[in-house]
């Protein structure tokens, strides 16, 4: 499995219930350009529309050996693949209050161009700042211990 893109901000702004595999509806210049790895899931998010769920303001740079058969928009809204049991239950879900479907990260998986999509609830500045906390002890403790095995 290689990793394209990952939304980097996503863990520290929501809490991740649930996660979900889903392929994405591409176009051949947009595949060519996911090989060289050259997508951004920053400022993405999930849209559910008409019983459908669509990735939308991804971006995925132009591939520049396409000519005329490129769509020239790369922040597209790009419809994403998922049973329908499993659309019923993220739709369900997403209509609780203060769940959102997130994209976690695009990654290949054998042939195939796959999106980890979540259902997040949303973290408040005080979960945030201890989040943040944590992570400076842990920092400092994995330091202490470095240098004491020195």
């Amino acid at each position: 499995m290689k990793i394209i893109a990952i939304n980097k901000s996503a863990s520290f702004e929501y809490f991740i219930q649930e996660k979900y595999e889903a392929g994405i509806v591409l176009e051949g210049s947009e595949v060519k350009s996911l090989r060289g790895g050259k997508a951004s899931l920053s400022e993405s998010f999930c849209e559910i529309r008409g019983g459908e769920i669509f990735l939308k303001n991804m971006h995925i740079a132009i591939y520049d050996k396409s000519g005329a058969f490129s769509t020239r928009d790369s922040r597209r809204d790009r419809k994403l693949l998922l049973h329908k049991d499993e659309i019923a239950k993220i739709v369900g879900r997403v209509n609780e209050k203060g769940f959102t479907l997130v994209p976690l990260k695009i990654y290949f998986k054998d042939a195939l161009i796959k999106a980890e999509i979540a259902l997040c609830k949303g973290k408040h500045t005080y979960d945030k700042k201890r989040a943040l906390a944590e992570r400076d002890v842990k920092r400092a403790t994995d330091r202490e211990i470095k240098d004491i095995f020195r």
